[in-house]
């Protein structure tokens, strides 16, 4: 693990995807960095405080949610505001759409802005999802964060898109969904960035992600892509 400019290790507390995984699937993953997965999404909370008791772990933590902030505090993580750090060793969340080559989709909790953020800022992105993610092909919809200030207008110039009846991301913007047909992601990721009005979307490129970890059955498949 490339330790970061804080002298503690510091990690992004994903979003709870898969019961059956174990640390034991990714070893070249230090424990720390799983403990702080497995909060959530490994081996549940009565197991990982007796594991974070026993090896006197020292993790610094920021959350992409309230949600997760909530249930890592009650667990007695350190989680912090992301601006007393300027990267992360790790991140660690899911998907709801992987494609063959490694591009994602994210967003279905609306948090989206923050997790590329936070990917962005990591060493490495591990990203742990069912065997119900992977697609031959991502699809829509796509989901988005909107400014509300022009939001008609920007509905106007994006065309195809849906807006969420969901409440505001943690950031207060407009969440969205882009219905409309595409072939080439990194295309229409452009073209969603380039258009203003748009906070962010919930393409995530290969280049953002190191492994990806997929449940199926009491199998982990692993792809590792940087």
């Amino acid at each position: 693990m490339t330790t970061s400019t804080s002298t503690t290790p510091t990690f992004d507390l994903g979003v709870p995807i898969v019961k059956q995984l174990t640390a034991q699937s990714e070893p070249e993953v230090p424990e720390s960095a799983f403990a702080v997965a497995g909060a959530r999404l490994l081996i549940g909370p009565c197991k990982i405080n007796r594991r974070q008791s026993a090896r006197r772990l020292s993790i610094r933590c920021v959350a992409t949610s309230e949600r997760t902030a909530t249930a890592a505090a009650g667990l007695g993580l350190a989680v912090e505001p992301f601006s007393a750090l300027n990267e992360l060793d790790i991140a660690i969340d899911g998907a709801d759409q992987i494609a063959p080559d490694g591009w994602l989709v994210k967003g279905g909790g609306g948090a989206h802005t923050r997790e590329k953020i936070a990917a962005a800022a990591a060493d490495r992105f591990i990203v742990i999802a069912d065997s119900s993610k992977p697609v031959p092909a991502l699809h829509p919809p796509i989901p988005l964060e909107l400014l509300e200030f022009g939001l008609r207008a920007t509905l106007r110039h994006l065309g195809h898109v849906t807006l969420r009846d969901a409440p505001a991301s943690p950031d207060s913007g407009i969440i969205a969904d882009y219905t409309g047909s595409f072939t080439d992601p990194a295309q229409l990721a452009a073209r969603l960035s380039s258009t203003p009005g748009v906070i962010g979307h919930g393409l995530f490129s290969p280049y953002l992600v190191s492994v990806i970890l997929v449940g199926r059955g009491e199998e982990v498949e692993k792809r590792t892509l940087s």
